[in-house]
């Protein structure tokens, strides 16, 4: 049969037996007949009525072949999609998602027009299911978790459609995927684990439950062994804990987020014997969460890592300025959401409107028992007007009917410090500075009610208004010891990426991984394996 022959060419050329040229040249087509033509064309408005975007594409189209015409475009165009099902687990998809065996199934059973009406039908679904995973990702983000609230461009249809029918089959798939430099760097990184991990991964796990500096014998040589497999220590056959092992171990450290003091103790063990198979699927879902950020992020953008507890500058996606980053707590309403907005001012001297969950939950029942407490917060009713705590019953109300706000002035001990960066959005968050400085030392930085607290808030305001004052420091501190609070407008607004990867891999150094600490990675990996996603059959 014709269609059989395509099959067989297709599944040579994919061997490589055929040249890519060759393969696809023979489709079965509608009959020239008025009415081949005509059955064809009515099972392909049939098959389309059930999706509106495909429907108004063939509508349009006048329900002409895309896929299943004798021209060469049309073979270009299925050899195209066969070849990006065979690369989609490259991108961390998985192939059975989109069926090739039961497109070439079709394509054998192919009898009649209406037979390959529906052929055309299938194929198009697969394309676009296809398409969008490589563009945005398998998987709608706040059906995963609810604080993972980014809009992701998902394009339409009929749009898609039409752009590929416009295009270079191949160069259309190939310009779906993310073009970030993150991205390609991901994809590089998953290759190479898989082929780690069917070479037998890192080898042994060290048995110690720690080592430090100093110490010899079987377990250091099973850490050695381990660190120089995973690349961070030269080959080498000492024994003992030296200083090559120790500066290993910093490194390694350093770039799992763990305490860089060169001592191998628990939590370093435990993160040095995780298997690749633990490590691969943190690549697997940072890839898709990089296609759920497949949009322009702007030349100059900030960077909010909410895993990492950290907060960049980027211009022409190089890095400008980090600070390290508090972030909301790991409890029930308190963890900081995942989105992208527009920064527009920065606030110095700023008063803090304390939220009216935090003020009826937490500063009510406190001043139920001592009305003097929280003396630093004002009274305010609903007029805007102060008033005086001796005047008011706080027994008498309840989170439901208590009828005040409370603020705190402009000082050194504000909640949000002196300066805060606005760009307003309905989940109420932004960055800020803060009176509370020692949590920037600890590791695990999950402590605030879900704004974004920064270590180095004026360094960081300095570099943002240093695109429209000659001189931000002084111009920023000029306005700060007023003591008055004052807007202060950027001229160009900043895009803002609140993000959360914990595997991401720089352009240079090594791969950095950190933990799950609201578990939203987890989730992810589950959702995409139930999606069909896994991992190679070899465990290392």
């Amino acid at each position: 049969m014709i269609i059989s022959a395509i099959f067989n060419a297709t599944r040579r050329a994919r061997r490589g037996i055929l040249p890519a040229a060759v393969a696809l040249m023979i489709f079965a087509a509608p009959p020239a007949s008025l009415a081949g033509v005509t059955a064809f064309k009515q099972a392909v408005a049939e098959g389309a009525a059930r999706d509106d975007a495909l429907a108004a594409h063939y509508r349009t189209s006048g329900y002409d072949a895309i896929w299943t015409g004798q021209d060469e475009a049309s073979r270009a165009r299925r050899l195209a999609l066969l070849q990006a099902i065979d690369a989609a687990p490259a991108h961390g998809l998985p192939a059975s998602r989109y069926d090739a065996a039961g497109l070439m199934t079709m394509m054998r059973n192919a009898r009649t027009p209406r037979d390959i009406g529906a052929v055309e039908i299938e194929m198009s679904h697969v394309f676009l299911r296809l398409a969008h995973d490589m563009q945005t990702g398998m998987l709608t983000p706040s059906r995963v978790d609810s604080n993972i609230v980014r809009d992701v461009p998902k394009r339409d249809a009929a749009e898609l459609l039409g752009a590929f029918v416009a295009s270079n089959p191949s160069g259309f798939f190939r310009g779906l995927a993310p073009k970030s430099g993150e991205y390609a760097r991901l994809m590089r990184e998953k290759t190479r684990l898989e082929g780690l991990l069917a070479a037998g991964g890192w080898g042994p796990a060290v048995p110690a439950a720690s080592l430090a500096p100093g110490q010899s014998g079987a377990d250091v040589v099973a850490l050695r062994n381990r660190l120089m497999r995973m690349g961070y220590l030269e080959r080498t056959a000492s024994a003992s804990y030296d200083i090559p092992l120790q500066q290993a171990v910093q490194q390694f450290q350093a770039s799992h987020g763990l305490v860089a003091d060169g001592t191998a103790g628990g939590s370093t063990i435990a993160a040095i014997n995780a298997p690749i198979s633990e490590r691969l699927p943190m690549i697997i879902v940072a890839m898709e969460r990089e296609r759920w950020l497949n949009i322009p992020r702007g030349k100059r953008h900030v960077l909010v890592n909410l895993a990492d507890f950290s907060a960049r500058i980027m211009d022409d996606d190089k890095l400008t300025f980090e600070t390290r980053a508090v972030i909301g707590k790991n409890a029930a309403g308190q963890e900081s959401p995942e989105f992208s907005d527009e920064m527009e001012y920065l606030e110095i001297n700023p008063v803090w409107n304390v939220p009216r969950s935090i003020t009826v939950k937490e500063y009510l029942p406190q001043m139920q028992r001592n009305r003097g407490a929280m003396s630093h917060l004002k009274l305010y009713n609903s007029r805007g007007q102060q008033v005086s705590r001796a005047n008011v019953n706080f027994n008498a109300y309840t989170a439901r009917n208590f009828p005040f706000d409370l603020k705190q002035p402009p000082s050194t001990r504000n909640a949000l410090g002196l300066v805060k960066f606005m760009f307003p959005n309905k989940y109420n968050i932004y960055l800020h500075d803060t009176p509370s400085k020692s949590l920037f030392q600890r590791n695990v930085r999950a402590f605030s009610h879900g704004c974004i607290r920064l270590q180095d808030p004026f360094d960081f305001a300095y570099e943002l208004l240093s695109r429209q004052e000659a001189d931000p420091k002084s111009y920023f501190d000029r306005i700060l010891n007023s003591g008055r609070q004052t807007q202060v407008r950027l001229d160009q607004k900043v895009p803002v990426h609140i993000i959360y990867r914990t595997a991401s891999v720089p352009a240079k150094g090594p791969v950095q991984y950190r933990g799950d600490v609201y578990g939203r990675d987890g989730r992810i990996w589950d959702a995409l394996q139930k999606a069909g996603v896994s991992l190679p059959d070899v465990q290392g």
